[in-house]
């Protein structure tokens, strides 16, 4: 255990080591290029706020040390992510440690640090569950316990294994407790064979090109739409945004679950991911440029001119270090930064806000700048070693800022040798702050003691109820831990009455995580006034039939998000009754991509009967190029599945004078039949140059080729 009461000692020690480096710099007759380290006073002194904001000490180092992440369990204790490991040699790795912050004078400022876990390898990130700790440290997800007492981890287990283990930067982090149950986490969309310790024989995971989330209450565990590297916001409906370097925003618009489930599906609609700012990629940066960057930039833009490439890199005011993404659900700040999103420049030293705004024509949101901040950011500072590498919301509704507080943040794979001979990778390896963002006219940060552990099945209820959503999170996620069935009745009731749509979506989860959900509650929910709950409810709605009716209603939903989340959720259901409802969703919403592929990714929605029911409305009268990319997406997923009376439907429904009179529909039919079936099983390299060659003639003369076309399915490929 650490103990740290005298700070005016800290300090004194502080000022000797920095003295101490002042003297080695002077002796040896020359300036560094790169400044030395400021007090957390001095360097707080340097932070310049867009708005009226302050920053207050919460820990810092010898307290902790490398700090990458933070979060409060249920009674209000710190756990630090201390990334100790960072930028070392593999032969020296494995120093990481978990400790936990003790604020025991109630000052607000944590004096007490105890060591939960040490001799971990890269620790990246933790999530407090069941009375103990989620710890991620590639290659493993593992839980940790203190059974005792003391404040150490003494029961220790690996319930995930097979992550990537590469690039730091890079690896399984971000552990998120999301409003529906699961625990999220990023993955970079690196490569592994991800397996369950706890379940041997079930499925490995293959990971590349995704992210992962998972519940140990049910045991599962699956893909998920991304390539989040370090940085991940779930907001109050469920909705994942997520941070890589250069792009400071991602949102996960469409879930990997529906967009895998038909395999014929084109490539070009399985992204599933969008940059949403519309202000990228700049950045508003007060620091200085370090010499490094500033050198291997003007390199790289000399040999990209030699080599008449058409490229510029930038040393400054653009997004390469964005890091910890964060959702803001406090009750701290005014009451128009609820739901913003933090994202931290660890090169730029700086802090970003964007204020999300739900698109009127796509189902994502948009990342907008403040007012007061479109040419400065939220927070930033001339301390060229304030790295802030994520973010946390305490139980007081606060932001905390984790700052690694390094000389050099950038892996040295990135910076070329020569550049490396006056560079201390390793300065500031024993340093690390944690500061509190407060209004600045709040005069005294609030204390507040979180007791949730001790509370009640019925107080747990009721804290579902809180304006600050750590503790309407907390109280969920105990809720689900306990399994305390005896509350139903009130988190019925807690739903049906309560004003307040949050709390009204963490009962329905809690229910939904005590299995204690029926088609009415789930019905009621799709009526309800707020659409963040009728989004959801569609989700819920896909276990039960009974629901069916009212699903498809939320088709013509005002909002388009919960449209959009309707129209997968009409998927489930895979039945020929609901082709209607797919094809309303065409005609209101196919100039937009996200819903095509929402509609193209179950077996109903990319059937011939879908363009027969199109063909009844509207849909050929007024030629639009949107139409003609459904066409070609609906005719490559039907060649892709090659299934012999679809195909054949396909091909006479192209003859017809509904179709015909579309100038090019039916050479988007053609090119994306001939596609379609070159992907299919079986298909021989000689057929495939066949329908290459259709594909490409089809623009000049489409009848000619739907005739070839059809020569050689009957021919050769259908039979």
């Amino acid at each position: 255990m650490i103990h740290c009461c005298n700070r005016s000692l800290n300090k004194i020690s502080f000022t000797l080591i920095v003295v101490g480096l002042i003297v080695l710099m002077s002796s040896c007759g020359q300036k560094s290029r790169y400044p030395g380290p400021l007090s957390p006073e001095e360097s707080m002194k340097t932070f310049q706020f867009a708005e009226s904001f302050k920053t207050e000490i919460f820990a810092t180092e010898p307290l902790v040390i490398d700090p990458v992440d933070m979060e409060f369990d249920e009674e209000g204790n710190a756990y630090v992510v201390s990334m100790i490991d960072a930028y070392k040699p593999d032969s020296v790795k494995g120093k990481d440690k978990i400790i936990m912050l003790k604020d025991l004078n109630n000052d607000g400022r944590a004096d007490t640090a105890i060591v939960f876990a040490e001799n971990l390898r890269e620790a990246t990130s933790v999530l407090p569950w069941k009375g103990g700790l989620l710890i991620a440290a590639a290659p493993n997800i593992m839980y940790y316990k203190d059974t005792t007492g003391d404040g150490r981890a003494d029961q220790k287990e690996i319930l995930f294994s097979g992550f990537f283990t590469g690039n730091e930067e890079a690896q399984i982090t971000n552990l998120r407790f999301g409003i529906d149950n699961w625990i999220y986490a990023n993955n970079t969309g690196q490569a592994g064979e991800v397996q369950f310790k706890q379940n041997p024989g079930g499925p490995t995971l293959q990971m590349r090109g995704s992210d992962f989330r998972f519940r140990l209450d049910r045991g599962q565990y699956e893909l998920t739409t991304g390539g989040g590297q370090f940085g991940l916001a779930l907001d109050d409906w469920g909705h994942r945004f997520f941070t890589t370097n250069s792009l400071h925003i991602q949102q996960a618009v469409a879930p990997k679950r529906y967009l895998t489930r038909n395999p014929y599906l084109p490539s070009s609609l399985k992204s599933g991911v969008m940059n949403i700012s519309d202000h990228d990629p700049i950045m508003f940066q007060i620091s200085e440029t370090p010499y490094w960057r500033q050198e291997r930039t003007d390199r790289r833009n000399k040999e990209y001119k030699e080599n008449k490439l058409d490229r510029v890199e930038y040393a400054r005011d653009h997004f390469t270090g964005a890091s910890g993404g964060t959702f803001y659900g406090g009750d701290a700040f005014p009451e128009e930064y609820y739901g913003n999103i933090f994202t931290a420049e660890v090169a730029g030293n700086l802090i970003h806000r964007d204020i999300l705004e739900l698109s009127d024509s796509e189902p994502y949101y948009v990342a907008k700048q403040g007012k007061n901040e479109k040419a400065k950011e939220f927070m930033a500072t001339t301390d060229t070693w304030f790295r802030p590498a994520n973010f946390s919301v305490g139980p007081d509704g606060y932001l905390y800022i984790i700052d690694m507080y390094r000389q050099h943040i950038e892996t040295p794979l990135s910076i070329p040798e020569d550049l490396q001979t006056d560079m201390d990778m390793n300065a500031g390896n024993t340093m690390g702050r944690i500061y509190r963002v407060v209004p600045a006219n709040d005069n005294k940060a609030k204390s507040v003691k979180a007791n949730l552990k001790t509370a009640t099945s019925q107080q747990l209820v009721e804290a579902l109820t809180h304006k600050n959503r750590w503790w309407r999170t907390t109280a969920q996620r105990l809720l689900l831990e306990r399994q305390d069935k005896t509350v139903i009745p009130a988190l019925k009731n807690l739903f049906l009455q309560n004003g307040d749509p949050h709390t009204r979506l963490h009962a329905l989860y809690v229910l939904e995580g005590l299995d204690a959900l029926d088609a009415e509650i789930v019905n009621k929910a799709l009526l309800d006034s707020a659409p963040g709950v009728r989004e959801n409810a569609a989700i819920l709605a896909e276990r039960f039939p009974a629901c069916l009716n009212a699903l498809q209603r939320l088709i013509e939903d005002s909002t388009i998000r919960v449209a959009y989340q309707a129209t997968f959720s009409l998927g489930a259901y895979n039945e020929k009754s609901i082709i209607p409802s797919l094809a309303k969703a065409v005609l209101s919403h196919g100039k937009s991509s996200w819903f095509r592929a929402a509609v193209l990714s179950s077996d109903a929605g990319s059937s011939v009967e879908l363009l027969d029911e199109l063909l009844k409305s509207a849909f050929t009268e007024k030629a639009e190029d949107w139409k003609y990319d459904f066409l070609k997406e609906l005719a490559e997923t039907i060649g892709a599945r090659n299934q012999k009376s679809q195909v054949t439907a396909l091909l006479q429904q192209s003859e017809l004078p509904t179709i015909t009179k579309l100038p090019n529909a039916l050479a988007s039919i053609v090119k994306g039949l001939s596609t379609g079936l070159q992907n299919a099983k079986g298909t021989t390299d000689e057929t495939k140059e066949k329908l290459k060659a259709i594909s490409g003639e089809a623009g000049d003369d489409a009848a000619k080729s739907l005739g070839s076309l059809k020569k050689l399915f009957t021919e050769i490929i259908g039979k």
